[in-house]
């Protein structure tokens, strides 16, 4: 029986010929990230290890993403005490203003075909969409990490995920996501690893099959992978010689293969509570917002907020929503300015708050008061995550867009001016 891809870069890391899931394997680390949210934790827990040393410096990166700049006293001196370790160790820092972990790993290069990666953030999975095996780990486990460079993976059975059609009119990664959530619910994918594959893939952007896979951990997976093409080889700007690019046997055993076919999908939302509350937008259209969201590592790359400039342009936000955008890194901050988007968004009305996690979790940016609705592309949509009695739906930046304009949930399509299926 052959191996799936998570199979095999587990298999190669620990040095054996066959794996098969269930089993426990100890294997090296290629990358730890971690951010500033749950750094403290893992640098505290280091220090009680013996005689403590950093395993590989330059395989670490710390990134100061979740209170970014320091958006308390506590969280300044949090950022204080991880450069400290930071600078002493000679491990890489990514400071405040750069953006999201995952957002800013993947502009910088840092994941590549065959690797491992952990990090300190559940949302690590999207970096899958390297051809690499990307998860997250707990603070307690990264300070074990950081001291031996390895960690005891248990190998997942793997579901295969085929996307096929052509996306429609007003349709974003966001809704083929929410489309996926919808289907495989909260839990029944629980430590389990997904590979994305077929025909839509090549229609996608990286950032926009990051969106995808990032949301992958809404359903549960231990991972979530894509396959190594072209289009990531140019992003990478390397050639397949110098990659270690892992595919799945021809008889590689999947617990199930599920086939979606985009064709006929219509704008969707997450329905307060969880993430993978899906239904088609029309089944909410009408309800009042008091707030609009772009944000985190999977609603703010370029493609969101360029998706929302076609909404606004020549529009205003309505006079009762506040539409906050987080960029998810300074660089989309620097090309949306560059092609004149940042000037779109901020003449119709939108705020634009530094690049970080900020609104996704309501640190201290974009927070709810009781009672208020939001629309958001950020993550996840339990109660209370934007502020306790706030109420949060998620859609693509098409349909925040459209929804900050009207002042309640709309299909973004009939502000683009196309045609609306009855």
């Amino acid at each position: 029986m052959g191996l799936t891809i998570t199979e095999k870069i587990i298999a190669s890391k620990a040095r054996v010929k066959n794996v098969s899931p269930g089993q426990i394997h100890d294997v090296p680390v290629d990358i730890a990230y971690i951010h500033d949210n749950n750094g403290p934790i893992a640098l505290q827990q280091f220090s009680r290890l013996p005689k403590a040393k950093v395993w590989d410096p330059d395989k670490v990166y710390f990134v100061l993403d979740h209170h970014s700049p320091s958006t308390t006293f506590r969280a300044a001196q949090h950022h204080r005490n991880i450069r400290d370790f930071a600078k002493q160790y000679g491990c890489h820092l990514i400071d405040v203003g750069r953006g999201v972990s995952h957002s800013v790993m993947a502009e910088d290069g840092v994941p590549r075909p065959g690797k491992i990666l952990v990090g300190t953030d559940s949302h690590s999975v999207g970096l899958g969409t390297f051809g690499c095996l990307s998860t997250g780990i707990g603070s307690t486990e990264m300070a074990s990490v950081l001291a031996t460079g390895k960690i005891w993976l248990k190998v997942p059975e793997t579901v295969k995920v085929v996307l096929e059609g052509k996306m429609p009119f007003g349709i974003g990664a966001k809704d083929v996501a929410l489309l996926i959530l919808k289907h495989f619910g909260p839990c029944f994918l629980n430590y389990m690893a997904i590979e994305f594959t077929g025909p839509l893939l090549d229609s996608l952007t990286i950032e926009e099959r990051m969106t995808i896979t990032i949301m992958g951990l809404e359903m549960g997976v231990k991972n979530a992978l894509m396959p190594v093409d072209e289009k990531l080889l140019t992003k990478l700007g390397t050639t397949r010689d110098n990659e270690e690019i892992i595919t799945a046997d021809s008889d590689a055993r999947y617990i199930s293969e599920v086939h979606f076919d985009v064709s006929n999908l219509q704008p969707m939302l997450a329905t307060p509570g969880l993430p993978t509350n899906g239904t088609d937008v029309s089944k909410a259209e009408g309800t009042e917002i008091q707030q609009a969201t772009l944000g985190s590592c999977s609603g703010a790359f370029y493609h969101d907020l360029e998706q929302a400039a076609r909404i606004l342009a020549g529009r205003k936000v309505h006079p009762g929503v506040r539409f906050v955008i987080v960029p998810n890194s300074s660089r989309v901050i620097l090309e949306a300015a560059s092609t004149g988007i940042i000037q779109t968004l901020m003449e119709a009305g939108a705020i634009i708050s530094s690049p970080s996690c900020g609104t996704c979790a309501g640190y201290e940016v974009g927070c709810l008061a009781s009672g208020e609705v939001c629309i958001s592309t950020t993550t996840r949509n339990m109660d209370g995550r934007m502020g306790a009695g706030g109420k949060i739906y998620l859609a693509s930046a098409y349909t925040v867009a459209a929804s900050a304009v009207a002042g309640h949930i709309t299909d973004p399509r009939i502000l683009l001016g196309g045609e609306v299926d009855a």
